[in-house]
């Protein structure tokens, strides 16, 4: 079977390229880091790419907000290709930094078909500070997005200053009553956090973690999943193992989530 291939930008204050390829490659696709002035300049060709990966980071130095540049730098340039990329019913996953540079081109939430409109914001975070814990979340089994197919909850690390989403009510109700609400921060029972901290660690409104479009083939979150690749990147592991845990043969939550994307072409 031929192998799918996924294109993880780099580049510019990007630093969780190698980590998502590597996560990419475990859940059975071949992954290429193209850094964003060769897809520019026409060297990478999108449209050799069955799924696109907007990784975590600080691109630009988040010097004018969290991946504002960067979906300016895109936007301008390559506008007319990440549409065709959508058109064509290929995959988009933007993780923690990458979350934030697709509510700024508008390819998230895309209510009503609108991959254009900025309609939802990732912004600095209640507590004032960068947080870095690992958090539970709840899965919406109801949603679309194809990346999170069989994951009821599960834990991630997140590492951000500016993890709050933030839309207005109307543009919140309309995301619930869309299913496109697939990540709530959740506490230790798999319940949504209510805004608590530190179970919500950045105040985010309706706990909201991840988010897809209407398809479900592009999704947004916070949380890292390629920072669990392997059961013991998970704190409590080493304590886990003491009392006598074993680890599953299977992959973990943060690899299933793009092995789902893999396995969508099948």
């Amino acid at each position: 079977m031929t192998r799918l291939h996924a294109l993880v930008l780099t580049g510019f204050g990007l630093n969780c390229d190698h980590e998502t390829a590597y996560a990419l490659e475990l859940a059975g696709a071949t992954a290429v880091r193209g850094h964003i002035n060769a897809l520019i300049e026409g060297e990478v060709n999108l449209a050799d790419f069955q799924i696109l990966a907007f990784g975590g980071g600080f691109s630009w130095g988040d010097d004018h907000g969290a991946g504002v540049i960067q979906a300016v730098r895109m936007r301008t340039n390559l506008g007319r290709q990440l549409l065709d990329f959508v058109a064509a019913d290929k995959l988009i996953i933007g993780i923690c930094n990458g979350f934030q540079t697709l509510v700024n081109l508008g390819l998230l939430p895309a209510i009503d078909g609108d991959y254009e409109a900025r309609r939802v914001a990732l912004t600095y975070n209640d507590c004032g500070n960068f947080r870095n814990q690992w958090v539970h979340l709840h899965v919406d089994q109801a949603s679309a997005c194809l990346f999170t197919r069989g994951l009821h909850q599960l834990e991630l690390p997140v590492r951000h200053g500016e993890g709050k989403f933030w839309a207005p009510r109307e543009t919140l109700t309309q995301l619930e009553a869309n299913q496109q609400i697939v990540l709530r921060y959740a506490g230790p029972d798999g319940h949504p956090a209510q805004g608590i901290f530190p179970a919500n660690p950045n105040g985010s409104l309706m706990d909201i973690a991840g988010i897809c479009d209407p398809s479900g083939r592009i999704f947004g979150l916070m949380p890292h999943p390629e920072a669990y690749n392997h059961w013991t990147n998970h704190p409590d592991w080493s304590l886990h193992k003491s009392l006598g845990w074993t680890p599953p043969e299977d992959v973990t939550p943060g690899i299933q989530i793009f092995r789902n994307a893999v396995q969508a072409f099948n």
